[in-house]
């Protein structure tokens, strides 16, 4: 990893280009990696929304964390539709082949906002690649766009902006400061950066919300121990999204934080790695006690 800059990990092929990956930790026998991934805010990288939990969560288990598609310290190939806009398909394929790489048979998910949407697509599309399923602030079902998203994805860099965007996404101001706003702020002017975000979710952003859904049939049928947590008091996305996925998934159970906005990991750093510690440890017994 780059002593300069934290947000670089390692490179690994996936596909025809190379993805940042934070890769930490490691798992005991039987016991299967956990996949982070991050959301889709201004500036973002899978470090930026993972620091916190990833030192803790490794001291347990194997924890990797990408960078997506544009997003962060991954390549930016151009889409095959020279359209400058990535769709659900290119991410999950990243992701596979990620695990593919790393040789990563099985892993848990822990998915946040747009990377939840994506960690039930993949738990859809690829069941036996997927042991247990966490869903933080998720996308994933349809709702009407939240003037705090489409603030979020409509991002015009000024350090004003992100001052505004991080008011948005925290609940408690304590844990927002200039310090913090100037640091995304820089991060999300870095080259190349605000070029694909800008591209990746134009208006009417109505659509996005729309294309990163997955159908009410597949996310019913979904076989999978679901963990579904929110933010009570999220301006970003709606808590009636979790309210749903926890009634439509079968086996899922659903954490609520109050005062709490959209960045639960953050937030509530300690409460969010116990809880999803102790979810993924009772697989790990349950596997255990299987003869």
């Amino acid at each position: 990893m780059s002593s300069a800059n934290p947000e670089i990990g390692k490179k690994v092929r996936t596909g025809g280009f190379d993805s940042n990956v934070h890769d930490q930790g490691a798992s005991a026998p039987g016991q299967p990696p956990v996949l982070f991934v991050h959301g889709s805010g201004p500036g973002v990288s899978a470090w930026a929304n993972w620091r916190l939990v990833l030192p803790r969560l490794a001291t347990q288990r194997r924890v990797v964390a990408p960078d997506m598609l544009g997003f962060g310290y991954t390549d930016r190939p151009q889409p095959a539709d020279q359209s400058g806009v990535y769709t659900m398909d290119a991410w999950v394929q990243q992701a596979v082949d990620l695990l593919d790489a790393l040789d990563i048979a099985q892993a848990d998910l822990v998915g946040n906002s747009f990377g939840g949407a994506l960690s039930l697509a993949l738990a859809i599309r690829h069941p036996q690649r997927v042991r247990r399923l966490v869903l933080m602030g998720s996308v994933g079902v349809r709702f009407p766009i939240t003037p705090g998203l489409d603030a979020v994805w409509g991002y015009t860099p000024s350090f004003e902006n992100m001052r505004g965007i991080m008011d948005v996404f925290a609940h408690d101001r304590r844990l927002v400061n200039d310090e913090l706003a100037k640091l995304r702020y820089e991060a999300s002017i870095r080259p190349g950066f605000q070029e694909s975000f800008g591209a990746m979710f134009p208006a009417p952003r109505q659509r996005w919300v729309d294309a990163l859904a997955s159908p009410e049939a597949a996310i019913r049928a979904l076989p999978h121990s679901t963990l579904v947590i929110h933010g009570r008091d999220d301006q970003v996305i709606p808590m009636s999204t979790s309210l749903t996925l926890a009634q439509w998934i079968p086996d899922a159970q659903l954490h609520l934080f109050g005062r709490c906005g959209h960045w639960t990991q953050i937030e509530h750093t300690e409460r969010f790695v116990r809880l999803v510690g102790d979810f993924l440890a009772e697989a790990d017994a349950a596997a255990s006690a299987t003869p």
